[in-house]
């Protein structure tokens, strides 16, 4: 079962059983070699590192069909290399009724010396060559063929290190283009999907051409399409342009459970050939690059799953948080509806039930003399006036609900309107021992507004009603200001707009309670509306119209007791003529 030495080689003989038990083994040509240590022990204590899979998968392979077969591969021998040209058969051997198959495998250790000297410490390993090449075109792969299980295992040990996928490729790239003296060491990703590789990481020499970020397709090259398909190295030679040396590519897939999932591209530098061990360093990470390219882009699709679910939780309770918000509002608004109903229909069935009292005492004659029955009709005629205000506020407020109301503007002279307001509420503020000042701005001609005359006659009487009722004491004092300014206002340039200012030193508005002015069907204080009578609707009618109208509402007040001042914008329709301030 040995294999006879010649004058150039030296021949390892070895017989295992499938499981990979080491029954025998002899080295010719090596007198320090002791097989006791390796007997009854696995072949990777004398393969090491060097694809065991691989080899115990030929193993099988040879059990099942019988057919020898032929590679070349590495041993390490006391952590040194030495490279095999290896036959592996079946074989018969006395105990095999017990224990199955068993196999034989003869190396011939590449030597171009006639006797490898094998001392303790191999030091002659160096010069171990592959007798047919050029053993100058060898120097580099030599080298590294005496230091590459450390330099492989460091290789391998930074990928397992991080889950990071353009780290495990920048690694991969710059380790073996290093470990192999390459010109170019690219990785492709691999996009089954799309049927293209793109490049990820790179290894090259100074003064190659970069080939980072390009993507190229499967079919446009068939070494790609080979090595994807067969998963099998895959041997080229170019020709450099312009013409010069050829060089030879060598091109594998890395692959997770026989799926491919990137494309290792390694040119060697021209005019240097691939050495068959080179390969096979090559395909011994392979499948840990593969491993550990499938681990980082599932800790990536994970990482990127968790993040989604973070998002969508965050989505989630926000959404919640509007929702309680929504439910929130929805309560307080049916809180606020039902009050301002009760309010309203307090304020309903007041002035009702006034007319009507009046009204009864009159046609009961309960009148002492016709001066006592007028004073009733006309206590009834205001009730009827009141009444017809409330249900107008009721009605108007309904109709912008609805998106109802409508408004035809037209040129207001603001003299008129506040020769008017001044009519209907001067005798209110009188009655109450009030003050009543209202102030036009000084110009020649008179002041035209650009917009409804009634709405803004109702807006103005409802805000000076409105601060006539909340002011025990004092006043009110009512403003226009002309401010030059272009506005824009319905695809039309007007050139200003008038502030009017209804200012009162009635009871205020306390801070916190101010936003809550100008919602519908919300009032500021229940007990205070019922106490000073009214719907509470006036300010937010008032904001929709003047808004409708192309102007604003403000409110303005420093807190209780301090008074309030309402503010609001009308457009000028024409600039007036100031009259010039005298000194």
């Amino acid at each position: 079962m040995i294999v006879p030495a010649v004058a150039d080689h030296s021949y390892l003989d070895i017989v295992h059983d499938s499981r990979g038990q080491i029954l025998s083994i002899s080295w010719s040509h090596a007198p320090h070699f002791d097989p006791s240590g390796y007997l009854h022990q696995s072949v990777d204590q004398l393969f090491g590192p060097v694809a065991v899979g691989p080899y115990l998968q030929r193993v099988q392979q040879v059990i099942a069909n019988g057919i020898a077969q032929r590679f070349q591969c590495v041993m390490r021998y006391k952590q040194h290399p030495v490279g095999l040209d290896f036959h592996i058969s079946r074989v018969q051997w006395p105990e095999a009724s017990a224990h199955g198959y068993y196999i034989q495998g003869k190396g011939i250790v590449l030597s171009d010396t006639k006797q490898i000297n094998f001392t303790s410490e191999m030091t002659n390993l160096s010069t171990v060559v592959v007798p047919e090449c050029n053993a100058s075109l060898h120097t580099g792969l030599l080298t590294n063929l005496k230091n590459y299980h450390g330099i492989l295992s460091q290789i391998s040990a930074n990928i397992r290190k991080t889950l990071e996928l353009k780290t495990i490729w920048q690694q991969t790239v710059s380790g073996l283009g290093s470990l192999l003296d390459l010109q170019r060491c690219l990785i492709c990703d691999y996009a089954a999907a799309m049927k293209t590789v793109e490049v990820v990481a790179e290894f090259c020499l100074p003064g190659v051409d970069s080939c980072l970020s390009s993507t190229f397709e499967l079919s446009r090259s068939s070494d790609f399409s080979r090595a994807i398909d067969s998963l099998e190295p895959v041997l080229s030679d170019y020709r450099q342009e312009p013409p010069g040396k050829a060089y030879t590519t060598l091109t594998v897939a890395t692959c997770y459970r026989n799926e491919p999932n990137s494309l290792l591209i390694l040119q060697m530098p021209p005019g240097r050939p691939w050495h068959p061990l080179e390969v096979e360093m090559v395909k011994e990470l392979l499948d840990q690059v593969g491993t550990a390219i499938a681990h980082a882009k599932l800790f990536e699709a994970s990482r990127a799953l968790a993040n989604d679910l973070r998002r969508a939780n965050d989505q989630l309770i926000e959404k919640n948080d509007e929702l309680e918000e929504a439910k929130r509002y929805a309560e307080e608004a049916s809180r606020l509806k039902s009050e301002f109903l009760a309010n309203t229909s307090h304020e309903l069935r007041t002035p009702l039930n006034g007319m009507i009292g009046f009204l009864k005492l009159v046609l009961d004659g309960m009148a002492d003399d016709p001066e006592e029955q007028e004073e009733f009709i006309q206590e009834a005629h205001k009730s009827a006036l009141h009444l017809l205000n409330l249900i107008n506020d009721v009605l108007d407020i309904a109709k912008i609900e609805a998106g109802k109301m409508e408004i035809s503007l037209s040129t207001v002279s603001l003299q008129e309107l506040f020769s008017n307001v001044e009519n209907f509420t001067r005798p209110q503020a009188e009655q109450r021992g009030l003050y009543f000042d209202m102030r036009l701005p000084a110009t020649l001609d008179e002041i035209k507004l650009y917009g409804n005359y009634q709405r803004l006659l109702q807006v103005l009487l409802n805000l000076i009603g409105n601060a006539i009722k909340f002011t025990p004491e004092g006043g009110v004092t009512v403003t226009a200001e002309v401010k030059l300014q272009d506005v824009e206002f319905k695809e039309r340039q007007w050139p200003g707009h008038i502030k009017i200012s209804v200012a009162d030193t009635g009871i205020g508005v306390s801070l916190e309670k101010q936003d809550r002015l100008f919602q519908t069907f919300s009032q500021v204080d229940g007990e205070r509306t019922r106490q000073y009578g009214g719907t509470g609707l006036g300010l937010a009618i008032s904001q929709r119209l003047i808004e409708a109208m192309g102007g604003k509402v403000q409110f303005i007040s420093m807190g209780e007791g301090l008074g309030s001042t309402v503010t609001f914008t009308a457009l000028l329709y024409q600039e007036p003529v100031l009259v010039a301030e005298t000194a």
